[in-house]
């Protein structure tokens, strides 16, 4: 009898039990390589896109209000948004949360190509796809026509969905450590909205997203004078309670959301204001979750639609990082208000060039550089002060929008510059805390010459790595995108990657992203108001990156690419008002 030759099977690697070990696992395995991709299906499966918009059918709806640009309240000048004191608070009302949710999760414009249309956001989203959803958490406020309770933002409508009647004591004892006419608002990722198109690298992706949703919501706030503090204390089981994440029975067959974060909003008002509505010249970064046990138990309302017919491959990598990264516990740090927050409008002195809202909504990923607009060596050095987080300063008296993140900043930017006028072409770093700088040296080739750039403020530690035309490397890593050669200049988001997890635990791994979301937000807006065009880069040969300045190991990591020059508009799309599809 003859023998039966066994198959071959391919080893299977066991999973780490460590959750530090298994998010590194999977940063590794979704690396993109020269001689192979991260794993996705290969091909746009368009008979099941996801729809790009949440409801919860059976949730009240309530419309706001749709304001012209000229509306109260008036948008501020983007530059003066930055200044401390410089915009005067705007109270809490429908016609100011309307503006607030529409300049941070809302539609810019549609795009249309013959008979096809789709929606642009202000919050931007690798490949369009959006895959952040956002909630309210409002306690009973004059001038806010909303009963106590948990909204979802439904941005196609651009309205709220009541999906829980809160009990109004127990929201305002949930909202009374903070000061007066505190809100929250929490985001969550549909992980299957990205994984459609990019496969097992999704989650990287749509924590990008959540940075930027970050970024957008804190640059919203500011234009109504309000401030923001992400609640980073708070453990993942309270954010998923209390945004209703957790209600299996509310999502059925339709795709399940992550609970991401939550972020306390308030107007920003004068120390001795503050002295007199608040318990303490501190605030929280987390909630009580005992509080939101109760508030969870109260009346639920509506049942997630259904984003997709059929879903095709299911990424199983995704879950076992969501679930290795998830934030168990709770954490106790306060922030301390600063003594004085706005309206002392002498300190500022310029409000000449482009409203905030201008700038906010005229943000687009451009898809395409002319390969000649230069930038001024000014225009670069500002973009750059714009991403300094002053680590040296308390939390919430860093530069806006720094002041959100409750941790020292962990991306550096690896530059490659083309055409910055009065800047040699070549390869740059720029470190965001000086602290680092030794371990980033260290770090990488000891040939390299940090040379500091001549011209450059004191405050900027930018420094002159590599001689020579960075155009053809910033193409080959950027997966030979020529978007990365053919701007002014391109970079790549270095993180403090092993350290920063080994030390504070799994759950650093999307919030390195979120930094980098945040930083890829401020980018685009400075681009815009430098009167270039900014767009995020997903998709890099990561090892290939680190190899350019000789990283070695998992102590840094690149995250995230961008790049900002003169775009080409596609003339074949004609643009649309954003809610040219609502009557009212």
């Amino acid at each position: 009898m003859a023998t039966e030759i066994p198959l071959y099977r391919e080893p299977v690697e066991t999973a780490p039990s460590d959750p530090i070990d298994r998010v590194i696992r999977y940063h590794v395995q979704t690396k993109h390589h020269f001689n192979r991709y991260a794993r996705s299906l290969g091909h746009l499966d368009w008979a099941n896109q996801p729809d790009p918009f949440r409801r919860f059918d059976g949730a009240d709806l309530v419309l706001l209000p749709l304001l012209k640009p000229d509306d109260e309240p008036v948008s501020p000048p983007y530059r003066k948004i930055y200044e401390r004191g410089a915009v005067a608070a705007t109270p809490v009302t429908m016609t100011a949360l309307s503006r607030f949710l529409e300049c941070s999760l809302g539609l810019s414009a549609w795009k249309q190509a013959g008979d096809m249309q789709w929606a642009l956001r202000n919050n931007p989203s690798s490949g369009n796809l959006h895959p952040t959803e956002g909630y309210l958490l409002l306690p009973q406020m004059d001038g806010v026509d909303l009963k106590a309770g948990l909204y979802h933002y439904a941005p196609k409508e651009h309205g709220v969905e009541r999906r829980a009647a809160f009990n109004a004591e127990d929201v305002a004892r949930l909202l009374a450590p903070f000061p007066a006419q505190s809100f929250l608002v929490g985001l969550t990722s549909i992980h299957w909205r990205e994984a459609w198109k990019y496969g097992e690298r999704a989650f990287r992706y749509c924590n990008h997203d959540v940075g930027h949703a970050i970024g957008t919501a804190r640059i919203a706030a500011a234009t109504l004078g309000w401030n923001m503090a992400l609640l980073d204390g708070t453990s993942q089981d309270t954010v998923a309670a209390l945004l209703g994440t957790d209600r299996t029975e509310d999502f059925a067959q339709a795709e399940r959301e992550h609970p991401d974060c939550l972020c306390v909003l308030w107007p920003a008002v004068s120390g001795e204001g503050l002295e007199a509505r608040s318990r303490s010249n501190e605030i929280p970064l987390c909630i009580d979750a005992a509080t939101v046990k109760e508030l969870a138990s109260g009346s639920w309302h509506g049942k997630a639609n259904k984003l997709s017919g059929e879903h095709g491959v299911h990424w199983e990598i995704i879950d076992e990082v969501a679930e290795a990264s998830w934030k168990s516990i709770s954490g106790l740090q306060g922030a301390v208000l600063p003594q004085l927050l706005t309206n002392d409008a002498s300190r500022t002195s310029n409000d000449s060039g482009p409203t905030a809202g201008q700038v906010i909504r005229q943000r687009r990923s451009a898809v395409s550089f002319d390969g000649k607009t230069a930038v001024s060596s000014g225009a670069f050095f500002q973009i750059l002060s714009r991403v300094m987080p002053s680590s040296e300063l308390p939390q919430l008296e860093r530069p806006m929008p720094w002041d959100v993140l409750p941790w020292e900043p962990a991306i550096h930017l690896l530059l490659f510059v083309h055409r910055v006028d009065g800047l040699s072409p070549g390869v740059y770093f720029l470190a965001r805390d000086r602290e680092t700088l030794p371990l980033l040296q260290q770090s990488m080739n000891e040939e390299l010459v940090w040379t500091p750039v001549p011209g450059c403020p004191d405050t900027l530690p930018l420094y002159w790595l590599l001689e020579g035309d960075a155009k053809k490397a910033a193409v080959q890593v950027s997966c030979h995108q020529e978007i990365a050669g053919g701007s002014a200049f391109s970079l790549g988001m270095i993180a403090e990657f092993e350290g920063r997890l080994r030390e504070g635990g799994a759950w650093w791994y999307p919030r390195l992203f979120w930094e980098a979301g945040l930083l890829g937000q401020v980018l685009y807006l400075e681009a815009e108001a430098a009167g270039v065009r900014g767009t995020g880069i997903g998709c890099f040969f990561d090892d290939p990156v680190h190899e350019i300045v000789g990283m070695k190991g998992r102590s840094f990591q690149s995250l995230y690419h961008f790049t900002v020059g003169g775009a080409i508009e596609d003339g074949r799309l004609m643009t649309l008002p954003p809610y040219h599809h609502l009557s009212r």
